[in-house]
């Protein structure tokens, strides 16, 4: 079993339900999954870089992603219909916890002048949402392989449809928030 999920069942549920006052299990928030979206908008001059975002999201996740592809054409941004442009992969279950345990305790400290993540990130309805700036801050990427670095977006959907208990969820899990001024 994942050591967070062991955590959140032990230690984060009763804290949870004292700090909220509810006494339903179920009407406590907890993380349905995580996903992480790669765009690669350089994909448009090289196809190569598709194929590279694929095997870093697959280094990084933990399991294959799917291929993004345009929806319409922008001539402006000279990108036509059905143009691979992005990777995205979801993680439910173990792999979840395994990933929100490596990333609290091994990437987040690791990002250069790292000061904390904002709370001003999460959506109104309790999900949570932050970048990060280069894939080569997951200690999993080789950095010999690495051609190009690109950034990604990760979004935890939290159950329940409030920003203040997700944000205590959060917190009791470990996630380094920006201290307010």
């Amino acid at each position: 079993m994942a050591r967070l999920l062991e955590k959140y069942r032990k230690e984060i549920v009763p804290k949870l339900k004292e700090k909220l006052g509810v006494d339903n299990v179920l009407a406590i928030p907890r993380v349905a999954k995580i996903t992480l979206n790669m765009g690669v908008g350089a994909a448009i001059e090289n196809k190569n870089r598709i194929e590279h975002a694929v095997r870093d999201m697959e280094v990084i996740a933990g399991q294959k992603p799917i291929v993004t592809r345009s929806r319409k054409a922008v001539a402006g941004f000279k990108l036509r219909e059905d143009l691979a442009i992005g990777v995205k992969v979801t993680l439910r279950g173990t792999r979840m916890y395994e990933f929100l345990d490596r990333l609290i305790a091994v990437v987040l400290p690791r990002i250069k002048d790292f000061r904390g993540l904002p709370k001003k990130s999460f959506d109104g309805r309790g999900n949570y949402s932050f970048g990060i700036h280069e894939q080569i801050t997951f200690p999993e990427i080789n950095l010999e392989n690495v051609e190009f670095t690109q950034g990604m977006d990760v979004t935890l959907t939290i159950s329940g449809n409030d920003d203040a208990a997700s944000a205590e969820l959060l917190t009791l899990f470990g996630f380094p928030f920006r201290q307010q001024k």
